[in-house]
């Protein structure tokens, strides 16, 4: 059971990238069930593929009422996460980061960071995404982490609460799926045979 208080999160402000408006989150799940992505940062070659990865249920989450949200902690790197058209769902940015410290989306450390950027989780993601030709840069916070919140419609309750351990942690699809109870007709990314031999940063 998640102990996320939607009630306290919920009057966090966020930007809508497109018109500029704030608004709060309670907002997005107010009419309808939200899946909403928090991305470490828009640079980040993990981040990108794995929005790519959710967005191939767009479709599916439309057609079953819920609604595709990406929320970033900063605006560095969003101008070309747009050009690169990695997401379909609506973009928010977190400029406060308050939805970030509130979920326990956690700040790695320099010392932390190293080892979780350099294992196996990330080497094959990174490797996934150099397979659908998919960059990264390291422009912006690189220390944030970022995770996953499902809510149901009117914020009724938490559906599913992930906070990430590593930066190549992710929620497959077929758990955002089964924990909204729907049906899709898309398949995940495959995953690649992965070792030390062949997987690099």
């Amino acid at each position: 059971m998640s102990d996320v208080d939607l009630r306290k999160i919920g009057v966090n402000v966020l930007k809508n990238v497109t018109s500029g408006e704030s608004v709060e989150l309670q907002s997005l799940w107010q009419d309808r069930s939200v899946v909403l992505f928090f991305l470490r940062r828009f640079g980040c070659q993990v981040c990108r593929w794995t929005a790519t990865e959710v967005s191939k249920l767009k479709e599916d989450l439309s057609e079953n009422g819920v609604a595709l949200v990406g929320i970033g902690p900063e605006e560095a790197g969003l101008q070309e996460f747009q050009e690169g058209a990695y997401f379909k769902g609506d973009l928010y940015i977190d400029e406060l980061k308050q939805c970030y410290r509130d979920l326990g989306f956690r700040r790695y450390n320099a010392l932390s960071l190293v080892p979780a950027a350099l294992g196996k989780k990330v080497r094959e993601v990174v490797t996934k995404a150099n397979a659908e030709g998919i960059q990264g840069n390291f422009s912006g916070d690189l220390l944030q982490s970022g995770g996953m919140l499902i809510v149901a419609k009117g914020g009724e309750k938490v559906l599913l609460h992930f906070v990430q351990d590593s930066p190549g942690d992710h929620v497959p699809l077929e758990t955002i799926v089964q924990t909204l109870g729907i049906q899709a007709k898309v398949q995940p990314g495959k995953r690649p045979e992965c070792n030390d031999d062949v997987c690099t940063r």
